[in-house]
């Protein structure tokens, strides 16, 4: 039997109607589909609704697929492009399968045979890195940080001095309502001449990109961006 395809599906960064952010050809995709897999069922509907889909939202089937969901589970969620049908894969933000636990799925459907498809959306890395003015050649994401305060600066040292032995830009996230913590560790503890960008909700209304050396940071107000999506970026 012919597998059906998996389609990766971004979807906005925030509160930005589908059409701003995705291409027609994307959208029209994500119409058409009757089996997706996302993070929150909850938050899939609402981007489903929004587009609006083909079919009415009661006979489209969404599973579930968490940090929290056992290996054991993704054939199950696998299963309808297995049986030949269509599947897309959404994440709560983004592009999914990046810092998303979507991962798991591609590369399941990789071992299974399934055509993999990703599509073109919003990503809050590539986007934060774009408008930084920091290194484009050589960059690493290293997800979230430690949170316990000793442990985070100790990290930040460490790719501060990554960075400038590797001219690499480091891009890293922090939970939103620690952002002025993980802000005042990079203020506290780089050096001066290390710049550091802040992405602050990316392609909203309020979007901010900042990039300043630390000592010009630490001359000037700070920027509000609790519990702001933010996107650090460091090049020493």
């Amino acid at each position: 039997m012919t597998t059906g395809k998996l389609y990766l599906i971004p979807v906005p960064l925030g509160q930005t109607p589908a059409a701003a952010v995705l291409p027609q050809s994307v959208v029209a995709r994500a119409q058409r589909l009757t089996h997706y897999v996302a993070e929150n069922a909850k938050t899939a509907r609402a981007f489903l609704k929004s587009l609006p889909m083909e079919l009415p939202l009661q006979q489209i089937d969404i599973r579930e697929l968490s940090e929290h969901t056992p290996a054991s589970a993704l054939p199950k969620l696998l299963a309808p492009a297995l049986a030949g049908a269509d599947l897309g894969l959404i994440s709560e933000a983004g592009c999914p399968a990046i810092a998303d636990p979507g991962a798991a799925l591609v590369a399941l459907a990789h071992q299974q045979g399934v055509q993999v498809v990703p599509l073109v959306g919003p990503s809050s890395i590539l986007l934060a890195l774009m408008g930084s003015g920091l290194s484009g050649q050589s960059f690493a994401f290293h997800g979230y940080l430690p949170s316990d305060t000793p442990e985070r600066e100790k990290r930040l040292l460490e790719l501060e001095k990554d960075s400038r032995q590797q001219q690499r830009t480091q891009i890293f996230i922090e939970t939103p309502y620690r952002n002025r913590q993980m802000l005042e560790s990079l203020l506290g503890k780089c050096a001066p001449s290390t710049r550091i960008c802040l992405a602050v909700d990316l392609t909203l209304a309020s979007e901010q990109i900042i990039t300043r050396a630390v000592s010009e940071w630490r001359r000037q107000p700070l920027p509000d961006i609790s519990r702001r999506p933010t996107v650090f970026l460091l090049q020493s």
